[in-house]
């Protein structure tokens, strides 16, 4: 079974930076659209954080528009999400998938940001 395994979370500033990896386990990555997601505290769902296609188009959350970035590495079958002007309203468990979330692959452990003001 294909697994997602996140990394590069932690603990940062209000204004740092963090990147953020995902490796698929999958050899087929490279038709995937793939998205990270974050899940806020207290909160139930998860939601979409920044999208690309395999084309390399990319889509992001109002919020996060010109403070993140997302790309892949189809060679290393990896996604990133550069964060920068990190603030702690960014604190999250934050998850990639192949998007949609969870139809095409299980959702991993996830990798916790903590931003401190």
């Amino acid at each position: 079974q294909v697994q997602l395994v996140e990394s590069g979370g932690g603990l940062v500033q209000a204004g740092g930076s963090l990147r953020l990896s995902c490796t698929d386990s999958g050899n087929i990555f490279s038709i995937y659209t793939m998205a990270w997601y974050r899940q806020a505290p207290g909160k139930q769902q998860r939601e979409l954080v920044a999208r690309i296609t395999t084309g390399g188009n990319t889509v992001y959350e109002d919020s996060v528009k010109g403070r993140f970035t997302i790309s892949r590495d189809n060679a290393k079958n990896t996604v990133y999400l550069q964060m920068n002007s990190l603030n702690p309203d960014d604190t999250a468990v934050y998850y990639c998938n192949r998007a949609p979330g969870g139809v095409f692959a299980p959702w991993g452990q996830g990798t916790q940001v903590t931003v401190s003001s």
